[in-house]
């Protein structure tokens, strides 16, 4: 059996790739993704696949909905991709996997950190986490373009006015999200603007993901995996806070520890990634945001999804 050619990735694609329709076409196509639908229906004591394929928007979108909806849909499309692959005597042995933001635990599951059920159940709870942190202290996200982060960094300082502003993700060079408490964000956003930002664009979360906001959603976290069994990777994993790779369990439960409030340093992922011979990366999940976002940090890299490998595409419903 032929692997793909080159030194390949797998990135999981993280909260804000959802739409109602994702997944239908691989339930549909493939034994394997099938088998990944009905086991997380099982898991959940309800049909997150239904939701997945039916909606409504509004209950995918919630955040304890949408996080296992996408880790569910991501690793049915990481199991029809190798069903796919076997089918045509190929398989793909990535040398490294990350995710972005909630995409890290879909990359833990796919390098056999947690299992899916145990995944599944983690991201659930992460979602109730979170939403109960944000409606204890409100906040909201902004996307800014065209600002390096370093600006952005002394922007959020000089907007804070003692209140909670910060750099979110450094998702690539020029593309940044801030999060924090709503009037800092505002003043934050006015001064991005100010500062020559190309666009500024409030994002439809009432969440502040990232930010020191979610203090009591990290510490639930922590308090959970600290009784959860974990196994040490079994390919190494490229962790969003740091921007190293992980290859022990000590390494992994270091990253998750504040892994909601701190920032995703998604450019030095994936510097990383291709600083240790990665040439292609394939994205295994809904959407695809986080290819434009490689090419735009490593501009080389071959960027693949599961079109390209033969899986149908998902269409969004209406």
């Amino acid at each position: 059996m032929d692997s793909l050619g080159g030194k390949v990735a797998l990135v999981f694609p993280g909260q804000g790739s959802q739409f109602v329709g994702m997944g239908r076409a691989l339930y549909e196509a493939s034994a394997a993704a099938r088998r990944v639908f009905d086991q997380a229906d099982e898991v959940l004591g309800f049909s997150i696949s239904r939701l997945c394929f039916h909606g409504p928007a509004e209950d995918l979108e919630d955040t304890i909905n949408a996080q296992p909806a996408i880790l569910t849909v991501s690793i049915a499309a990481l199991e029809a991709m190798k069903e796919r692959l076997a089918n045509t005597g190929q398989k793909v042995e990535p040398v490294v996997v990350a995710g972005h933001s909630l995409g890290e635990f879909t990359a833990l599951v796919a390098a056999g950190v947690i299992d899916f059920p145990a995944g599944l159940q983690l991201v659930r709870e992460r979602g109730r986490l979170m939403k109960e942190a944000g409606e204890e202290r409100p906040g909201g996200m902004a996307a800014v373009i065209g600002l390096d982060t370093e600006t952005l960094a002394a922007v959020c300082v000089d907007a804070a006015d003692g209140a909670v502003i910060t750099v979110a993700n450094d998702n690539c060079p020029g593309q940044t999200v801030i999060s924090g408490e709503i009037a800092a964000l505002m003043r934050a956003m006015e001064m991005a603007k100010a500062k020559g930002a190309k666009r500024v664009a409030r994002l439809g979360i009432s969440i502040a993901s990232h930010s020191p906001l979610m203090a009591r959603a990290s510490a639930g976290l922590s308090e959970i995996l600290s009784k959860l069994p974990l196994h040490a990777p079994q390919v190494p994993v490229v962790a969003n806070v740091s921007g190293l790779t992980m290859r022990s369990v000590e390494e992994v439960r270091q990253e998750l520890a504040h892994h909601v409030e701190r920032p995703v340093n998604w450019t030095r992922s994936v510097a990383e990634m291709a600083n240790s011979g990665v040439t292609t990366f394939i994205e295994v999940g809904p959407g695809q945001v986080l290819s434009g976002l490689i090419r735009r940090i490593q501009r080389d890299a071959i960027t693949l999804n599961l079109t390209d490998l033969g899986l149908p595409a998902d269409r969004r419903e209406a």
